[in-house]
């Protein structure tokens, strides 16, 4: 239940998210496994997982979890290169001419259906928590694609989704150089010893900080030579910690111990929905608080875009 990474999204405009309506919607794109000739599949599977509720959409206090499962065929490059190219061979040989390129891609489709019912498949889950009172989607995927193509399928379940990337009014970059220059952020926020410092110029290269502190003078001049914090570890009031990225997403994240056993108490085995359900109200409740403490300390978020 726990996520582990977050890229955020801001919702421009005011949607009215109605539970019932929503898993309709979401149902009628749910997920099945892909044919013999599919080489992807994707589509909604239950929030909180089968063996706890088949319901697509599952609602903690407003806060709106769903989840998708993309199949993906797994079909080796080199395979189907060596058959296109022994295919191809062929042709010459045998008309004595260069193959065309629509002969080759036909080949190379023919190829692909041939190797397609017996290639393995690989399946991934991404889920995503709806926040309407924030006016945030968060996606736990450390890749922007992946959440993309989660955003891409609610948007064609609801018809219209508007979107935007989270803009500080404070460039990212800047406001982590400024946090590890003067090792105060405010806001509960605290800098961990993990940095990555990157030029922008054309070629300029990275350098990676790992448990080293920050405020020595070796990583001022590196800033004052210019480098930007690309990445930055924090920790938010001893509760939650995390990698914090140029674009506001965050990998790595860890809940507090004592945050995670406040519900110990419900039994997995007895009741697991309930077990899901007051984790998911724990989890909401940190990102309720931390993501306005973060926008504030880069000036709040530009809503011009």
């Amino acid at each position: 239940m726990w996520f582990k990474n977050i890229q955020p999204y801001r919702l421009t405009k005011t949607i009215d998210w109605q539970t019932n309506d929503l898993e309709q919607q979401l149902e009628a794109l749910s997920f099945t496994p892909a044919t013999s000739q599919e080489i992807s599949k994707l589509g909604f599977v239950p929030a909180l997982g089968p063996k706890a509720s088949h319901a697509m959409v599952h609602d903690s206090d407003g806060n709106l979890l769903i989840a998708i499962e993309k199949e993906e065929k797994m079909l080796p490059a080199s395979v189907i290169r060596e058959e296109l190219e022994e295919r191809i061979s062929q042709l010459e040989t045998d008309q004595g001419r260069p193959a065309r390129k629509a002969e080759k891609e036909a080949m190379k489709d023919d190829i692909i259906a041939v190797l397609l019912p017996r290639a393995f498949s690989r399946r991934k889950q991404v889920r995503a928590l709806i926040m309407p009172k924030q006016q945030l989607i968060l996606v736990d995927s450390s890749s922007a694609a992946r959440a993309e193509e989660l955003l891409s399928l609610l948007r064609q379940a609801i018809g219209s989704l508007p979107v935007a990337p989270l803009m500080p009014n404070t460039l990212p970059e800047e406001a982590m150089a400024d946090w590890v220059r003067t090792g105060n952020v405010g806001n509960n926020f605290t800098v961990l010893e993990e940095a990555e410092l990157k030029s922008l110029a054309e070629a300029g290269g990275s350098i990676r900080l790992k448990d080293l502190p920050l405020d020595s003078d070796e990583v001022r001049a590196y800033l004052d030579s210019g480098l930007l914090v690309s990445k930055l570890g924090m920790d938010w009031a001893e509760s939650l910690s995390f990698v914090l990225n140029a674009d506001l997403s965050l990998k790595r994240l860890k809940f507090a111990d004592v945050l995670q056993e406040q519900n110990e108490e419900i039994d997995k085995k007895e009741d697991l929905i309930a077990r899901l359900d007051a984790d998911l109200a724990l989890m909401c409740g940190e990102f309720a608080r931390v993501w306005p403490a973060l926008l504030d300390a880069m000036g709040g978020v530009d809503d011009t875009l």
